[in-house]
């Protein structure tokens, strides 16, 4: 388990590809807790990944603190920030993605629709073109939303697919889905200092084809 901060009150580490975020067997919380040495101690899971998704995520080390973090997120005062090699180029080189999202909870699958209806909810994203070699494009993307599913389906609606996406792309790509949690911004609930904290992909394919050009 890579941590990358730690304190009293909360934990921020590298989730693995293939790890559910929620507090189950074989989930994020338990495997910090044995990485910690102490499987009672307290590790509430307070915003989600894919499991198919790296990157970073916080943790709780207390009920009053994963309140407290849980409420700004709410409050959309904690900012999360994605990377992602997609097939394709987009259109504009940023911008934003507004659409009404539809999630089937039978195929565990989210699609785009048109109209308001049942489990339909709004989606926006904001995205901006880092680099691209006409075949793939490197993309930074920031939520306003948290939808299941919200950038995986966004995107390939677009016909801009993540590279390694399975359940949202018919490309073959021989490698784990391109979506890294990159930043994490939010104020530390404890002792009110601004956290900012960015870590980049691992150098390994499709990562490895794009030259990030942001500072």
């Amino acid at each position: 388990m890579e941590f990358v901060y730690q304190d009293d009150s909360i934990l921020i580490c590298v989730k693995p590809a293939g790890v559910l975020s929620t507090d189950e067997p074989g989930g994020m919380p338990e495997l910090i807790r044995t990485a910690l040495g102490n499987h009672s101690a307290c590790v509430r899971t307070v915003h989600r990944l894919d499991r198919v998704v790296s990157g970073l995520m916080v943790f709780a080390r207390s009920p009053k603190v994963a309140s407290q973090l849980s409420r700004l997120i709410r409050d959309h005062q904690f900012g999360k920030e994605y990377l992602a090699v997609i097939h394709g180029v987009p259109v504009e080189k940023s911008g934003t993605f507004t659409d009404l999202l539809q999630r089937s909870a039978k195929e565990r699958k989210t699609y785009v629709v048109k109209q308001m209806g049942k489990d339909v909810q709004k989606a926006i994203l904001d995205y901006e073109t880092l680099a691209s070699n006409e075949k793939m494009s490197l993309v930074k993307i920031q939520l306003r939303t948290g939808r299941t599913h919200q950038i995986r389906a966004q995107f390939s609606s677009r016909g801009l697919q993540i590279v390694g996406d399975k359940k949202y792309s018919l490309n073959n790509d021989g490698c784990n889905i391109a979506l890294w949690s990159y930043r994490l911004c939010f104020t530390h609930p404890a002792t009110g200092e601004h956290i900012d904290l960015a870590l980049e992909p691992p150098a390994v394919y499709p990562w490895t084809l794009l030259q990030k050009t942001q500072q």
